[in-house]
């Protein structure tokens, strides 16, 4: 017979083994998931389920059969604020990368080993690590979702530093190579080579420029939107993501002339006209430009540049030039130092004029007598006469 208690109820099994039960708060009688060798073990067992139910701690069981694959793309669909841009991204990492591994699992059985097994086996089948932390970091914040829905008791996602994206260093041009690749472009794009590395812009933003964003009387670039391809070749037009995105960039005076010659050549007369569009007056599009990308490339003899690295050769050009970090953040559009704090730190050539700088402010002497700058006999006899008794 099952023991009378004040909270669920215990009894013996045929078997010899103990069994738990007790009313959930939504009237569903739950037994626990296993018989217990004894009835100690089966009353410790509700005694922790009945401290859940008055803390508010407890969980559903049945809510954590939901599979992972199933509770992913409702959390892609429901995600509230997400760009069509960066919903195409999740879409991916979900049906590429989480569900094929993880996706038929209920969301319980998820545990640390598992996500453990799971990144080393995308790394081990050659996917790049920038992408494996993009779908680690999205794992983690759609199971954080699930434990702050009381579906799961904790985030199974636990390995320390797996969301970090760590880039390889991209390259950076030369101005002669700048020149080299935009020389090497059609006349309508060489002016778009120039703009992403001397002005810092990307790709989008370049074909969102409209005439009335550009103010050849100051100099001056209004960057107020970007253009974005999605997957399914459809264009959209996007706000920045932080105000920061929403700048005015100053054009150096010496692209000045390019940027009047092609705006006259180039782009019609409305203030809405597009600064940048196709042969035939279209759109610009990342995938149709491609193929002049890559034909200048091989013209100047570049090999493994991407058209992003223009905007990270000028952010790089920025930085020797002695921009402070607020220049950096605002020129570049970011709102957080992170980004800009990588040009300045591994900036070594603006650090070596730096320590130069500073070498001039060390007496001559000492100077000399570290192999640099002999003092000169002015200096000498200044030294002389101060060091004479009054």
């Amino acid at each position: 017979m099952p023991s009378k208690r004040r909270f669920g109820r215990v009894r013996k099994l045929p078997s010899g083994r103990w069994q738990a039960r007790y009313l959930g708060p939504d009237g569903i009688d739950r037994p626990a998931p296993e018989t217990f060798s004894n009835k100690t073990d089966a009353t410790i067992w509700l005694a922790d389920r009945e401290a859940e139910l008055r803390t508010g701690e407890w969980i559903d069981p049945e809510a954590g059969r939901t599979t992972l694959g199933d509770f992913a793309a409702r959390w892609v669909k429901e995600r509230p604020g997400l760009t069509p841009k960066t919903k195409q991204l999740y879409e991916g990492l979900v049906r590429l990368h989480i569900r094929p591994g993880l996706g038929d699992l209920p969301l319980a059985d998820l545990t640390p080993a598992r996500v453990r097994t799971w990144r080393a086996t995308l790394l081990d089948g050659g996917l790049g690590p920038v992408t494996v932390a993009k779908a680690y970091r999205l794992l983690r914040t759609i199971m954080q979702t699930a434990v702050d829905d009381r579906v799961i008791r904790s985030n199974p996602c636990q390995i320390k530093g797996a969301s970090v994206e760590r880039s390889p260093e991209r390259p950076v041009l030369t101005v002669p190579e700048v020149y080299s690749i935009a020389d090497a472009m059609p006349d309508r794009f060489r002016l778009m080579i120039l703009l992403a590395t001397f002005c810092s812009l990307r790709f989008g933003e370049l074909g969102a420029l409209t005439r009335g964003a550009v103010d050849v009387d100051k100099g001056l670039l209004h960057v107020r939107r970007s253009l974005v391809e999605l997957g399914d070749g459809s264009l959209i037009f996007k706000e920045p993501k932080t105000t920061a995105g929403r700048r005015v960039v100053g054009i150096p005076g010496a692209m000045l002339a390019d940027v009047i010659a092609h705006l006259d050549e180039f782009t019609g007369d409305r203030p809405d006209a597009f600064v940048f569009v196709g042969p035939k007056g279209a759109t610009l599009r990342r995938s149709n430009f491609q193929k002049y990308w890559r034909n200048a490339l091989q013209a100047a003899g570049i090999e493994g540049v991407h058209f992003h690295d223009l905007r990270h050769t000028g952010n790089t050009l920025v930085a020797q030039s002695g921009a402070t970090l607020p220049d950096l953040m605002a020129r570049m559009g970011h709102a957080s130092t992170r980004a800009a704090l990588i040009y300045i730190h591994t900036n070594s050539t603006r650090d070596r004029l730096i320590a130069d700088r500073l070498s001039e402010l060390i007496p001559a002497s000492d100077r000399a007598r570290n192999g640099h700058d002999k003092p000169t006999s002015e200096e000498e006899g200044s030294r002389d006469d101060r060091s004479e008794p009054a």
